[in-house]
C-alpha cells in the first residue's frame, strides 16, 4: 500500500471535499473531525484489535474509518448521506475491510446487521462521531436492542456526556444517566475543542466510552415500568419524588398510600428525584409494582 496522507488533515479534508464539490448540510449535523489525536483516543478508547469488529455510524469522508480499518479486522460504516458514498468508495478503497452501508441507522435491524457483518469477530464496538441532533436516539436504540456489544465510545455534545455519566445528587443527573448507566459504564475520555472540525460546531463536544453491561446492575421486575418511574419521578425537577408520583400514579388519591410505599422502598417522600441512586428507583419501582400500581 502506497502512503497517503492521512484524511484527517486539514489539507487532505479541504481538498477532499473541494474536488467533490461537497456542501454541509445542517439538517444532517455534519462535523468532519480533523485532528489526528482527538481521532487517536476515540479509537484506544474502544479496545479494538485485528479480532474485532467495530460498526461506524455516520462516516462522513472516512476520517475516523480510516482509523479503525487500520485497527479492527473488519468495520461496517452506516452513512445516511448518498452523497458521500463516491468519496467513501475513493477513501476507503486501500482497505479491503470495510464494508459501507447506505441507509439510516435508526431504521436498520440492528440484529440482522450484526449477524451478518460481525461473523467471527471475537467482538464488535461502535465507534462514532454522532450527529447531535440524534445522540440519545440512536443510543438508546443501541443499548436497548440487546446488541452483543463490547463497548459504545462515541463523540457527543459536552453537556449530554455530562450528563449521561452523572452521579446522584448534581443537576446534571436526570432519567439519561439512569437509563445509560442501566445499561452501561459510562467513562468521559476527553473533551474536545471547536477548532479539531470542518465546519466548527457552536457546542463544545466531548468523547464517552459506554462500557456495555452483560446484565444490568439492579434487579427489577418489569423494565418499561421501571422507566416510566424514573420519567414520572423527574418530570418536574424541583417538585419532591412525592410530589411527582402522585401526579403520575395516584392522582384521584391521598397522599397517605403514596408515602406508605415510599417509605416502604426506604425513601423519605420530600426528597428530589436527582438524589436517588439507580438501586433506589429499582426498589421504588419494585415496591409500586407489587402493590398493583400500574402504567
Amino acid at each position: 500500500m502506497t502512503m497517503r496522507e492521512d484524511v484527517s488533515t486539514p489539507r487532505r479534508t479541504k481538498e477532499i471535499i473541494q474536488r467533490h464539490g461537497f456542501s454541509f448540510k445542517k439538517s444532517l449535523g455534519q462535523n468532519f473531525l480533523i485532528d489526528q489525536n482527538i481521532l487517536g483516543k476515540i479509537v484506544d478508547a474502544a479496545g479494538l484489535d485485528p479480532s474485532k469488529g467495530a460498526l461506524e455510524i455516520g462516516p462522513g469522508i472516512g476520517a475516523l474509518t480510516e482509523k479503525l480499518a487500520q485497527t479492527a479486522g473488519h468495520v461496517t460504516a452506516v452513512e445516511i448521506d448518498q452523497r458521500l458514498l463516491p468519496i467513501l468508495e475513493e477513501v476507503l478503497e486501500p482497505y479491503p475491510n470495510v464494508h459501507v452501508i447506505h441507509g439510516d441507522v435508526l431504521k436498520l435491524d440492528l440484529q440482522a446487521l450484526f449477524a451478518s457483518e460481525f461473523i467471527g469477530c471475537s467482538g464488535v464496538s461502535v465507534v462514532a462521531n454522532l450527529p447531535y441532533y440524534v445522540t440519545t436516539p440512536i443510543l438508546m436504540n443501541l443499548l436497548e436492542a440487546g446488541l452483543p456489544l463490547e463497548n459504545i465510545v462515541v463523540m457527543i455534545q459536552k453537556e449530554v456526556a455530562e450528563r449521561m455519566a452523572a452521579s446522584p445528587g448534581g443537576k446534571e443527573y436526570g432519567s439519561l444517566s439512569i437509563a445509560v448507566q442501566y445499561y452501561s459504564k459510562p467513562e468521559l475520555v476527553c473533551t474536545v475543542p471547536h477548532s479539531v472540525f470542518i465546519p466548527q460546531p457552536n457546542v463544545e463536544s466531548a468523547v464517552i466510552r459506554l462500557k456495555v453491561r452483560s446484565t444490568p446492575p439492579v434487579s427489577v421486575k418489569d423494565e418499561a415500568f421501571f422507566f416510566e418511574v424514573v420519567q414520572a419521578s423527574f418530570a418536574q425537577r424541583r417538585k419532591t419524588i412525592s410530589n411527582n408520583l402522585k401526579s403520575r400514579f395516584f392522582p384521584g388519591e391521598g397522599r397517605e398510600r403514596l408515602e406508605s410505599l415510599l417509605d416502604d422502598a426506604g425513601i423519605v417522600p420530600s426528597r428530589r428525584a436527582e438524589t436517588l441512586s439507580l438501586e433506589e428507583f429499582a426498589e421504588l419501582s419494585n415496591t409500586l409494582l407489587a402493590a398493583g400500581i400500574t402504567k
